[in-house]
């Protein structure tokens, strides 16, 4: 079902906005959960930005609803959305649009399908693994019996898990931190795949050509 003009129009005009607003989000929510000893002022001021950036992310889901027309099936067709409004650590994920937003209102031509396809997953990976140890750490660095008590134990921990090699040196022992491994580990299953997917699919095509051009003088 192709998109309604006024929605893809909204999209296009907000792409770039909304990406600004997921790294100021990210940025202010790094700093509350690592900086230590900031004015109560500045603390403030970095919660009035989450907070700002998550209304600005409420108001574009609802605008897309809006315009989409579909009513409730809205929501069910865009599942990933409707989470990442939920969770909006997730948001600067939009970031990843941001490099083919500016080539296209450059004019410049867009990287091919699979160098595109590793180029977002490897950006979406960093993107990851700095929100989900930040995350895992604001849960777990002061809690009893924890092994994840500092920042780089925590991007150890997601480096790790994204991988999907899970040394289980460190691990998280609350619930929300274990909640937030699971989304780790499948995400990190997603991009593994992702990335595998695509160079294999890169390499029969390469072979492929070269079978059809035969051998050289032939």
């Amino acid at each position: 079902m192709p998109e309604p003009p006024r929605r893809a129009r909204w999209e296009h005009r907000t792409e770039i906005p909304l990406a600004v607003a997921s790294l100021a989000f990210l940025a202010a929510y790094a700093v509350r959960v690592l900086a230590r000893g900031l004015p109560d002022a500045v603390l403030d001021l970095c919660l009035a930005v989450t907070l700002a950036a998550w209304a600005l992310f409420a108001v574009d889901y609802a605008v897309r609803w809006r315009l989409s027309g579909q009513g409730l099936r809205f929501v069910r067709t865009h599942v990933l959305d409707t989470v990442v409004l939920l969770l909006p650590l997730l948001r600067p994920l939009r970031v990843v649009k941001l490099y083919e937003a500016v080539q296209r209102r450059h004019g410049r031509p867009r990287l091919v399908l699979h160098a595109r396809v590793i180029v977002y997953a490897g950006l979406s990976a960093l993107l990851l693994g700095f929100t989900g140890a930040l995350a895992v750490y604001q849960q777990e660095h002061d809690v009893p019996g924890a092994t994840i008590r500092t920042f780089g134990d925590a991007v150890w921990w997601t480096c790790a898990t994204l991988s999907t090699v899970g040394y289980g040196d460190v691990v998280p022992v609350t619930s929300l931190g274990r909640l937030i491994a699971v989304a780790v580990m499948v995400v990190g299953l997603a991009l593994l795949g992702a990335v595998t997917g695509t160079f294999a699919s890169w390499l029969l095509q390469v072979f492929a050509r070269e079978d059809d051009e035969g051998p050289p003088g032939s």
